[in-house]
């Protein structure tokens, strides 16, 4: 956008943290903003300071495309939502439809990394994976509010005023929104924290023991309810000895294969490399951690991959000599 319009591109990456909250795909919420800055470049001359700031008056155009986009539409979740686990030996499946799964999104697109380390982690911890499916279990508009309210720290006046209700109504939302996460629960977890040794050693030694497939050592890793699925499928595993069986079944070895870090969900994230036969490396899924209290609790290997790289870009290509990484950041 050019003139008028370049003063609603600040505005791109909130707005994009906000609709991906709401929408639960990173490529949906893209498709969000790019709708909102486009009709509000056009009604700019339109525009009247004096009802509501240039920010609110964006968040209302976003906020009313999300609506109209979730009123259709199934819930999203995560494959631990969708049923019981599965076992180490059953058949995965079938790909699920795109609308059924909550989708990854880069950290680039929806955070700002300026400020407090503090404020930082915060804002990761609510793009979490957890997090974003926790929030598709509001009915939309209490959705909104929570967001508003909860993660942005909007006044309920200014939510009432861009929901176009009152601030009792807005307060009721958010007790009925609050009450619902308190029951629905978040998976455990923490944000990727680069300055937290403890955290940072946790995923050097995972990332070691991956690259040399030590399956005991990667196990030993493990929460003893720790969890693994592979979207876009719904198939998924619960329990530190369910996965050590599926790491060691027939054909699932993945010997060869390397981490290289990724910046995703506010999580340690990590795309996951396989050797292409011609001594290079080829992407192979992008894989979600959950740690907590220094072992991993839920492993997330979205197989999308050549999908995903449009939205992510190209993972950088491994050297061909095996050194274990972790994410790094600000």
């Amino acid at each position: 956008m050019t003139g008028e319009g370049s003063r609603l591109e600040p505005f791109r990456t909130e707005l994009t943290g906000y609709c991906y909250r709401m929408l639960g795909s990173g490529f949906e919420a893209e498709d969000a903003v790019q709708e909102t800055l486009v009709r509000a470049w056009r009604s700019l001359d339109r525009y009247d300071g004096r009802r509501a700031s240039l920010r609110t008056w964006l968040y209302s155009i976003a906020t009313n495309i999300c609506l109209d986009m979730l009123r259709s539409a199934q819930r999203r979740a995560v494959a631990v939502d969708l049923g019981p686990a599965s076992s180490p030996g059953a058949d995965i499946g079938e790909p699920s439809a795109e609308r059924v799964l909550v989708h990854p999104i880069p950290d680039a697109l929806v955070l700002s990394l300026d400020g407090d380390p503090e404020e930082v982690a915060l804002r990761r911890e609510t793009i979490r994976l957890a997090f974003v499916a926790a929030l598709q279990h509001l009915p939309p508009r209490q959705r909104a509010v929570l967001i508003l309210r909860d993660v942005l720290c909007w006044k309920a006046e200014e939510v009432a005023h861009l929901l176009g209700t009152t601030v009792a109504s807005v307060t009721s939302a958010l007790q009925r929104a609050r009450s619902t996460l308190k029951a629905v629960g978040v998976t455990p977890g923490e944000p990727l924290r680069p300055s937290d040794p403890v955290q940072r050693e946790l995923l050097s030694r995972y990332c070691d023991a991956f690259e040399r497939h030590d399956v005991t050592a990667l196990v030993a890793l493990l929460h003893e309810d720790a969890t693994m699925s592979m979207p876009p499928y719904t198939w998924w595993l619960h329990g530190r000895d369910q996965i050590r069986l599926a790491l060691l079944a027939p054909g699932a070895a993945c010997e060869g294969a390397r981490l290289v870090p990724a910046q995703a969900n506010g999580s340690p994230a990590f795309w996951q490399m396989r050797p292409d036969g011609d001594g290079g490396y080829a992407p192979f899924g992008l894989v979600l951690l959950d740690v907590a209290e220094g072992l991993v609790v839920g492993a997330t290997t979205f197989l999308d991959a050549d999908r995903l790289i449009p939205l992510f870009g190209s993972p950088a290509v491994p050297p061909r000599s095996p050194e274990p990484a972790a994410p790094t950041g600000p």
